[in-house]
């Protein structure tokens, strides 16, 4: 009876105590609610002050030296040695020899030429003595003058028509502008370098025969050069000879400084674009070398330039007010790849000045600067 009785003591233990540790289980498997932590988001501010902005048109394009010769032969021969290599960048002083082409041929025909006019004046001189002994002598000092190594000296001037007639007849101007004429023509072979610069293209080598017609190279002024750029008809009553320009390469790590020196007088008709040509002096550009250009078209009065981004896609912009962020209108003037100058926007108000991820009217916020140690600290 005993044992029946422990039994039945027993088993009722197990039962409740199994009933008890399942109880806690169920107990302890109740989610507990997270605490809603409320997040306010930092955003940067300005306060807006209208002013003038100059609103600048960016533009790009290539260098093209300012001075610049393109060099052709006008006579035939073989092209010869000069006092340096005619090679691209070489640098020649003004007046020194580019290119010079074998003459001796056609040299020598000068110097026949050149000899038959001192002939005929020869002949002339005893009949002058004669006829016209008044004029004798300054015909005798053009003789002593006249060198056949060195350019042909202008004739005397006539002082009569009877002198005049006399020297038309004897065919002395037709020999003496015959000889001005291959002497023009001899100077074609050897061409000199219009002002110190540098050779940028040579297509002839030495020993190479020069057909006439035939380019030979390209020579520059380096330090000088000139931006031609493109810029929409609608500012292109703005743009004034003589404007400053901000110019920079690519990599904007230089800038430098032009102005605009000439403005195109008609408009693009395919582009509907005004051309514009900016000139710009430094010894570190190179032709060819890529520059973007900021030029000042107009300056927009009441007006702010924030950054692009900040524009939403309805033309309105945050602003902040007592912690909450609003939304205002604005009016567009004028938009570049990273800007945008807006009017319409209220003096003192507090706009947003860098995007703020997942914004929206009414959000929550505190402004950059003003936190608290404790609020810094959450």
């Amino acid at each position: 009876m005993r044992k029946i009785t422990l039994s039945i003591l027993i088993g009722i233990l197990l039962i409740g105590g199994s009933i008890y540790v399942a109880k806690r289980i169920i107990n302890n498997k109740k989610e507990r609610k997270p605490r809603i932590q409320k997040v306010v988001k930092t955003v940067f501010v300005d306060t807006v002050q209208n002013g003038s902005v100059a609103i600048k048109i960016p533009a790009n394009g290539n260098l093209v030296a300012k001075d610049r010769v393109e060099l052709y032969a006008e006579v035939q021969g073989v092209f010869r040695k000069g006092s340096r290599l005619f090679k691209p960048g070489q640098e020649f002083t003004a007046g020194q020899t580019l290119i010079r082409i074998d003459a001796a041929e056609y040299y020598a025909s000068v110097q026949s030429a050149k000899s038959n006019l001192y002939n005929l004046v020869t002949s002339i001189m005893p009949d002058l003595q004669l006829d016209y002994p008044e004029h004798f002598q300054k015909w005798q000092t053009y003789l002593s003058n006249f060198d056949l190594e060195k350019t042909t000296p202008k004739l005397p001037e006539i002082a009569s028509e009877k002198e005049k007639f006399f020297i038309s007849g004897r065919g002395i101007y037709t020999s003496y502008y015959n000889v001005k004429n291959l002497e023009q023509r001899l100077a074609k072979y050897t061409i000199t370098a219009p002002y110190s610069g540098i050779l940028t293209q040579a297509l002839v080598t030495e020993g190479t025969l020069v057909r006439a017609g035939q380019k030979l190279g390209e020579y520059i002024r380096p330090g000088i050069y000139e931006l031609q750029v493109a810029i929409g008809k609608s500012f292109a009553d703005f743009l004034k000879v003589g404007e400053s320009v901000s110019l920079g390469n690519l990599e904007s790590t230089k800038t430098y400084t032009g102005k605009v020196v000439r403005i195109n007088g008609s408009v693009d008709q395919a582009s509907q674009t005004v051309t514009a040509f900016v000139e710009v002096r430094d010894n570190r550009l190179k032709e060819g070398q890529y520059l973007e250009a900021n030029l000042a078209a107009r300056s927009e009065p009441e007006a702010i330039e924030i950054d692009r981004t900040l524009l939403t896609e309805n033309n309105q912009i945050y602003v902040v007010r007592d912690t909450v962020l609003d939304l205002i209108d604005v009016s567009p003037v004028h938009f570049t790849d990273k800007s945008v100058v807006l009017k319409n926007v209220p003096n003192g108000e507090t706009i947003v000045s860098k995007p703020v991820v997942g914004a929206y009217t009414g959000m929550l916020v505190k402004i950059y600067g003003t936190e608290t140690p404790e609020t810094q600290a959450e």
